[in-house]
């Protein structure tokens, strides 16, 4: 019996990127996806649900308020941008607390925790160890973070150790990396913005972010990536310069 997953959060796109991860992981599957936590009081009533995925800003109704008035609460990952509710996660004795933007390896680990807290009913006899959840195509020591990117009509990984840029152009974005061919995809760049690790990635304009790493050469106004001069925007030069200890 697969671990029962409830998504709740009002950003489609990061419900997509949690859809995205437990797809990967044998073990889960989603039962629901709720934009708001009024919509997840309803669909608990009617839905069984071992895992909830819980946003804490949302409207009407926050997720630890909403946490707080369930009696018999399944077990809970928070997923938020924010850090001030960490102590609050403490309180309410959730399982783990994931920032935005949320690499695979991290969730991984916090599912690993649901797994050896409650084993599927079923899934192992009670004399057998518990083995931790596997990411379907390979187990993690032995891969690299990835994601995935709808185009042509099918799901394409890329390794995010590969990309060397992602450039925006209007309703799509441009993926350059080092091992193929530029690969565009009909997505904003804000929210690829939200799925890449913050550490690794930076926003130097509104049409580009660069992989930090990959830089070669910049100036006040510019950053080169792969022998290509990328502009540094006005509204991104003091985040720029922190990064790269650099007068701007």
């Amino acid at each position: 019996m697969n671990v029962r997953c409830l998504l709740i959060d009002d950003e489609p796109h990061a419900v997509e990127i949690i859809e995205s991860y437990i797809d990967l992981i044998d073990g889960l599957e989603i039962v629901g996806k709720c934009h708001n936590a009024v919509q997840a009081f309803s669909l608990l009533q009617s839905t069984p649900v071992d895992l909830l995925f819980l946003d804490i800003k949302m409207p009407k109704l926050s997720g630890t308020d909403f946490l707080r008035s369930l009696r018999n609460p399944p077990k809970v990952i928070f997923t938020t941008a924010y850090r001030e509710y960490a102590l609050d996660g403490f309180d309410l004795d959730v399982v783990d607390y994931l920032l935005k933007p949320i690499p695979f390896e991290r969730f991984l680990r916090a599912v690993s925790k649901v797994m050896r807290l409650e084993p599927p009913a079923g899934s192992l006899p009670a004399s057998e160890p518990e083995q931790p959840p596997v990411e379907k195509e390979l187990v993690p020591s032995e891969r690299d973070a990835f994601l995935y990117f709808r185009a042509d009509r099918k799901m394409v990984k890329v390794y995010t150790k590969d990309i060397l840029y992602v450039e925006s152009l209007k309703d799509y974005i441009k993926i350059i990396t080092t091992t193929a061919k530029p690969l565009i995809v009909k997505q904003a760049i804000s929210s690829v913005e939200s799925m890449l690790p913050g550490r690794d990635f930076l926003r130097i304009h509104r049409s580009f972010i660069v992989s930090i790493d990959k830089i070669s050469a910049w100036s006040p106004s510019h950053i080169e990536v792969a022998g290509q001069e990328l502009p540094i925007g006005r509204l991104h030069q003091k985040d720029v310069g922190r990064v790269l200890k650099m007068e701007v």
